[in-house]
């Protein structure tokens, strides 16, 4: 079990505990076909961090056997495990709301022909990646030519109907290039849509505001410039008590590609378990996994900080 210890988060927020599970986050891996300024766990094209099938099999039965509502699909890229599909497949069942994180180039890999054909057919919710409406920005944070790669697959998502028919979602995730807080989530997205439509003619559902959490390769920038303690100031500044209840830790848990069961995404990133006795997805404990002690640390004032951030975006519309 992980040792929780008291940090100034904790100091602010007090402990915090889980609720009733509905959301398992899958990480399917650090493999990637990018290589991201901004990504917490350092994915690349050079990682052999993914999940094996025999994992997904347990992730199937345990989600299967406490009727989870939710499954969000992450990586790396996800849709580089060559499982993806079948994947899928396994978990679909009509009252399953399955959701897929893409950098949206990912989809342009040789063995992807027809991927999005078929998160179409399965009427899967798809969030995508797209840090800015501006080629240089993104192509920055991204790599030469991720801007025009990203553009051209949200073209072909919309002709498939995403973010045109109202069961087929399609949301834009906006982070910040920097060391600042987001702006005002419902702004950005107003920016998102006219720029985006008067550019290439390209709709979607909504914006979703991230705050860059200081781990991962984020972090090596922030210290490599002198930025980290600055920017982790920001953070605890702007600590908001009104995001505390919203927090996507209290009513999900995070699978890493090993099968091991975190909180959420970034304690995975930093190799924290969850505070319980068997935190693997082969034998989930659920009444210890609905009732369990969250491992906060520093970093959690990147979910707390101004409007909130988490996985679904902003979680109160407060000032930034």
């Amino acid at each position: 079990m992980h040792v929780r210890e008291r940090n100034s988060f904790t100091e602010r927020a007090g402990i915090i505990n889980s609720d009733l599970i509905n959301t398992v986050q899958v990480n399917l891996g650090r493999l990637c076909n990018l290589s991201c300024n901004h990504c917490h766990h350092d994915a690349s094209p050079d990682s052999t961090d993914i999940m094996p099938w025999t994992v997904m099999e347990a992730i199937i039965t345990a989600v299967d056997q406490a009727r989870i509502k939710k499954v969000d699909i992450t990586g790396g890229a996800p849709e580089l495990n060559p499982n993806l599909r079948t994947f899928i497949n396994a978990l679909y069942r009509p009252d399953l709301n399955i959701i897929l994180r893409t950098n949206l180039v990912a989809l342009f890999e040789p063995e992807n022909s027809g991927l999005t054909e078929f998160f179409r057919d399965k009427r899967m919710k798809l969030i995508a990646s797209l840090p800015c409406y501006l080629e240089k920005n993104v192509d920055a944070q991204r790599g030469d030519n991720t801007y025009s790669k990203s553009i051209a697959a949200l073209k072909e998502l919309n002709q498939l109907g995403y973010g045109i028919d109202a069961d087929l979602e399609i949301n834009l995730v906006y982070n910040p290039a920097g060391p600042c807080l987001p702006g005002r989530q419902e702004e950005l997205e107003t920016a998102y849509r006219i720029e985006l439509k008067q550019l290439h003619d390209i709709t979607f559902t909504k914006l979703l505001a991230l705050t860059n959490m200081p781990i991962g390769r984020f972090k090596s920038d922030l210290t490599n410039n002198g930025e980290l303690d600055r920017y982790n100031k920001l953070l605890q500044d702007a600590y908001n008590q009104a995001t505390v209840s919203g927090l996507m830790c209290r009513s999900q848990l995070s699978v890493g590609w090993d099968g091991t069961i975190y909180d959420c995404d970034f304690n995975l990133a930093l190799g924290f378990p969850a505070n319980i006795e068997s935190p693997h997805i082969s034998s989930p404990d659920w009444s210890s996994l609905s009732n369990r002690t969250i491992v906060t640390g520093e970093h959690c004032f990147g979910c707390t900080a101004g409007a909130g951030s988490s996985c679904s975006g902003a979680l109160e519309g407060g000032v930034y």
